[in-house]
């Protein structure tokens, strides 16, 4: 399945825990003022890519500790990037994913639960550049939130990561 990119990064260190692999599609509805990667927002921009290719991107990797899913905002193509998450997982690779939106919020968008079952991570929230604090890691507002999307889901509640790696 074509899937509408922004750009690839073979070993990230900014965007997870380790050695990560990181996808930025194209396209985002949230247009946070101040966003890092506005170059991603724009519907229009970017290019499509073959989830198989960048899979073997991935595969080609032995260094990679994870995946992030970033963008752009993921969960706008949440039904493409499905089959790539699941193969992710079988390769024994940490998931992780930013959103915009809240993961109170993802069970109204279509796909985007079927996705989330295969993220470890997810960072959600909106940006908000009067929130901004560079000293986060791992995200950019003090208001968005580290999740441990497993954990939620087994308990039914939000389960942040207080993990030091993380935080």
């Amino acid at each position: 399945m074509k899937i509408k990119i922004a750009g690839l990064v073979n070993d990230s260190i900014t965007d997870g825990v380790g050695i990560r692999f990181v996808v930025f599609v194209q396209g985002c509805p949230h247009r946070c003022d101040g966003c890092h990667n506005q170059h991603t927002q724009d519907y229009a921009g970017g290019s499509y890519m073959e989830d198989s290719e960048i899979l073997e991107k991935i595969k080609n990797n032995p260094l990679l500790d994870g995946v992030t899913l970033s963008g752009g905002e993921p969960f706008a193509q949440a039904e493409k990037l499905l089959w790539l998450a699941k193969e992710i997982k079988k390769l024994n690779l940490h998931l992780t994913i930013y959103t915009g939106y809240l993961f109170e919020s993802l069970k109204e968008i279509q796909g985007a639960f079927d996705l989330l079952k295969y993220a470890d991570v997810l960072v959600d929230g909106p940006f908000v550049k009067d929130l901004r604090d560079y000293t986060l890691k791992f995200k950019g507002s003090t208001n968005q939130r580290i999740i441990d999307v497993q954990k939620t889901l087994s308990t039914g509640k939000v389960e942040l990561i207080t993990d030091e790696k993380w935080n």
